[in-house]
């Protein structure tokens, strides 16, 4: 069964954002990229990413969410400025009453890459060859289709482990 999942990568100048369709462990890329947040007032910045998830969530119908976890940036300003920029698109989310799945940085690059501090450079290349696309994506919008890729793919292993913990006495559960 297909599963259409959006993978965010928050910013409070910013955001990319990548579209991929699973089928088992088989991802097919939809689309992908940035949004960017042009405003100093964190408002308006906030209300830009916001409304602009809204309106990718309205055009592409993702089933599922996968967002990158905030982890301590160059300072604790620019940590609470990440917190708040994934909060304006958690909420976006929620809104549509999506669930939606967190990870941390480190997953997405053990996913996407096969180890946990890989640079941004072989983040964006590996996801160009695994999505088979023809250019290499802006940063933003690669790490936001890394966060969907993981996703997809430790739901898949999660989706296997349930089926077979449920196996009881030669039947499903």
């Amino acid at each position: 069964m297909m599963t259409r999942i959006l993978g965010i990568d928050p910013g409070s100048q910013i955001t990319g954002y990548g579209i991929i369709d699973m089928d088992g462990n088989h991802a097919v890329h939809v689309a992908h990229g940035n949004i960017h947040i042009d405003s100093e007032e964190a408002p308006e910045k906030l209300r830009i990413i916001f409304t602009n998830i809204t309106s990718i969530l309205a055009e592409y119908r993702p089933a599922e969410v996968a967002v990158e976890k905030v982890f301590m940036h160059r300072n604790a300003d620019s940590a609470l400025k990440l917190g708040q920029a994934r909060g304006a698109a958690i909420t976006a989310c929620a809104m549509q009453e999506l669930k939606v799945f967190e990870y941390t940085p480190n997953q997405v690059k053990q996913a996407a890459v096969g180890r946990g501090h890989a640079a941004k450079q072989q983040v964006q290349h590996m996801v160009k060859v695994l999505l088979c696309l023809a250019e290499i994506p802006q940063a933003d919008a690669a790490d936001a289709l890394a966060v969907a890729l993981c996703h997809g793919h430790s739901r898949e292993g999660l989706l296997r482990m349930r089926k077979v913990s449920g196996i009881r006495g030669g039947r499903l559960q």
